[in-house]
């Protein structure tokens, strides 16, 4: 049986990687991570090579039925790997498998809750054609109606896609800004929240091509008085799932990492975090019940039940979530130890 399996990788861009993918045909149907080859790719083409040394590795890591093409086909998720088979310096995963080993007594899980904006040519979805703006916001969020809703099609069609694939996708809505969504991957541990948010990021984009509608992950996609775009992270340990202290001493934890965690939670992190627009400033850290103000939000059911998670609403989303989870899995973790 002649199947295709697409392979999928981060590249090298800056500030802000892309997914890139090519189609590798393969003799028989998958049923094991270690019947996937190994493949190669030009990296002087992605931002990870030079030309006179281009050669890279993709090294399979994670798969999952293709929900497009059907069948027994497969998308494959890849590490990018130097030729002596060490990870290349794009490689964030690789970081983060050596956290998770580190970690793993202390069971961490992710749900991260992806937004982005689609557009069309310029203009996100439900901005006029001929110019100017919408009505302000205040309708769009989890509304319903035409005149409400924009890109339906495309996001219906984008989560049967990630239920097929079998991610662990927990749910959708439509956002506060006109033409923005969000999706929610998890809760799983952090390699698999990533691998699997990264592949429904593919399929997003992917989708989109079928109907000529882009989707960015820009942070701020329309300057002005309209929200932002992020990936609120939700995480707990085993010690956080059955006591209230363990998840303050976390939230304390995340408070004196503050700025490490900022710098490298996704670029143009300035101007989403601005303290208006449900967040809080880039450069001020601090925790609160049910406040979607605060740098971290305690949902209340977790202070009523004095046991559960916490939510990190500063990633953009356009962070890289291997290292969102590592930075946090690390924080945390070295804290409640």
């Amino acid at each position: 049986m002649v199947i295709r399996a697409e392979y999928i990788w981060i590249d090298g861009t800056e500030p802000t990687a892309n997914v890139r993918s090519k189609t590798k045909i393969l003799s028989n149907a998958v049923e094991g991570l270690d019947q996937l080859p190994i493949w190669g790719y030009d990296g002087s083409s992605t931002n990870q090579a030079t030309g006179k040394d281009s050669d890279l590795v993709l090294q399979p890591v994670y798969y999952c039925p293709d929900p497009i093409r059907g069948g027994k086909d497969v998308l494959v998720l890849c590490e990018v790997l130097k030729t002596d088979m060490s990870p290349h310096p794009s490689n964030s995963r690789a970081v983060l498998r050596e956290t998770v080993k580190r970690w793993a007594d202390q069971e961490p899980i992710f749900g991260i809750e992806q937004e982005y904006t689609l557009f069309r040519g310029m203009r996100p979805l439900g901005f006029p054609e001929n110019g100017g703006f919408p009505r302000p916001q205040g309708p769009y969020y989890c509304g319903v109606g035409a005149d409400e809703i924009f890109g339906r099609p495309l996001v219906e069609a984008h989560l049967d896609a990630c239920l097929r694939a079998g991610i662990a996708i927990s749910g959708i809505n439509a956002e506060v800004m006109p033409g923005q969504w969000e999706f929610q991957v998890g809760p799983v541990g952090p390699l698999e929240v990533s691998d699997q948010l990264w592949t429904a990021r593919w399929l997003l984009h992917r989708i989109g091509e079928d109907y000529g509608i882009s989707a960015t992950l820009d942070p701020k996609p329309v300057r002005g008085d309209w929200n932002g775009a992020g990936a609120h992270t939700n995480f707990s340990t085993k010690a956080m799932r059955t006591s209230y202290d363990a998840v303050i001493a976390a939230a304390e934890a995340l408070g004196r990492n503050a700025l490490e965690h900022v710098r490298n939670y996704g670029f143009g992190i300035e101007s989403r975090l601005t303290g208006s627009h449900e967040t809080a400033p880039y450069d001020q850290f601090h925790y609160g019940v049910s406040d979607r103000g605060a740098s971290v939000r305690i949902p209340w059911q977790v202070a009523r039940e004095g046991k559960g998670y916490l939510e990190d609403r500063r990633p953009n989303a356009n962070c890289d979530p291997y290292v969102v989870t590592r930075l946090i899995t690390e924080t945390c973790c070295s804290a409640l130890a």
